[in-house]
């Protein structure tokens, strides 16, 4: 099915209708709790928003619930240091996010009087806001006649329609966007655009769509021509990159050391354990070892292995190989060349700083193994 045969297959203003009213009837009884949807206050849906990007909708709950419990308000969040942000941010990943809310939050206070611009052109001069957050808060939080299309608006319109066009091309973005607009009823753009992306994530489901309880399977043409397995069409899944990296995590006299990553680099502003990418024929204590002497001069005494880690990004999954070790001597300064700013800290200290997840995971390990020593020994 090309453009013109998909123009074709578009919706009659009867099924239209249909379909606006049985899911906006379908979201008022079985729409999720969602603790921003209590008032749908400006400042919630943004930040509900911002997290809801590349995050399961289970964790954006325990992180906004969080979120707002230290920074309940703009003010709050523009008034607290960058750490303070990050280290609420920590382990939602896209550190960048976090950043652009705590710049945003600023403009807002210094431009806006503190209240979350209403304005879709206002909304998208704001930092880390897009079309689509800027369409979401403007729909959702003051009911603006917008349409909204994300991953589960396109596959429940790709399956309403049986249409074939790649996503995420620019063919099937101004098809998909037009179609959202036809369907949204004028005045409650909000609850519409809700329920639509609701029901994608519960009922017209990516991998198991709930068909038989689907309140919408009249109406389906993927479902009438078997194909909803197919819909939407999307571009091969080129696969994800390697990378392989090790780091040490050294002690020295009861303290641990830890370095914080310049401002312009990858996760900057965070804090790691000295370390980075293996070359071509090192084992993973040779690039540990090498790592820690060029980035901070350091020369340690023998490596012992903590644990390896994974974690998956969206392009990529990287290996992280931990160790343990000690300094050759009692010299215990660095000489910086890939971090903004040092320090030792305590074993329970570790957890005041925000670090990537991988450093993350190695910290909840090198904790447990320390406490289980402790444990052990008394």
């Amino acid at each position: 099915m090309n453009r013109n045969e998909c123009m074709k297959a578009t919706l009659s203003k009867r099924d239209k209708r249909k379909i606006r009213d049985a899911l906006c009837r379908w979201f008022a009884d079985n729409q999720r709790h969602l603790p921003w949807r209590k008032e749908y206050h400006p400042y919630q849906v943004w930040i509900a928003e911002i997290m809801g990007q590349q995050t399961q909708m289970e964790r954006v709950v325990t992180y906004f619930n969080r979120w707002m419990h230290r920074f309940p308000t703009i003010d709050s969040v523009a008034r607290a240091s960058e750490q303070e942000i990050l280290k609420a941010w920590e382990g939602l990943g896209y550190y960048s996010r976090a950043r652009n809310i705590h710049r945003a939050a600023q403009l807002i206070l210094a431009r806006h009087n503190g209240q979350v611009p209403d304005s879709y052109n206002e909304l998208l001069d704001l930092p880390g806001i897009g079309p689509y957050t800027a369409a979401a808060i403007a729909s959702i939080a003051y009911n603006r006649d917008i349409p909204l299309v994300d991953a589960n608006v396109e596959r429940v319109l790709a399956r309403l329609t049986d249409c074939d066009l790649v996503v995420k091309t620019a063919e099937a973005r101004q098809w998909f966007a037009q179609l959202a607009s036809d369907l949204l009823p004028p005045g409650h753009a909000g609850a519409f655009n809700q329920a639509l992306m609701e029901f994608g994530a519960l009922v017209c489901r990516p991998g198991t769509p709930r068909c038989p309880a689907c309140i919408l399977a009249d109406l389906c043409r993927a479902n009438q021509a078997s194909t909803v397995g197919q819909r939407p069409v999307r571009k091969a899944n080129p696969g994800k990159i390697e990378i392989i990296m090790a780091c040490c995590i050294i002690e020295h006299k009861g303290q641990f050391y830890i370095q914080q990553r310049r401002p312009d680099d990858v996760w900057g502003g965070l804090w790691e354990f000295p370390g980075g990418r293996l070359k071509s024929g090192e084992t993973p204590g040779q690039a540990a070892r090498r790592e820690v002497h060029e980035e901070t001069g350091f020369m340690l005494l023998r490596l012992h292995p903590l644990a390896t880690v994974v974690h998956h990004y969206t392009k990529y999954r990287v290996t992280l190989h931990g160790f343990l070790s000690t300094l050759q001597n009692t010299h215990n300064v660095p000489i910086l060349h890939a971090a903004s700013q040092f320090a030792w800290v305590s074993l329970s200290a570790l957890a005041d700083f925000p670090f990537p997840a991988g450093h993350r995971k190695l910290r909840t390990i090198l904790v447990e193994k320390e406490e289980k020593k402790f444990n052990k020994n008394r």
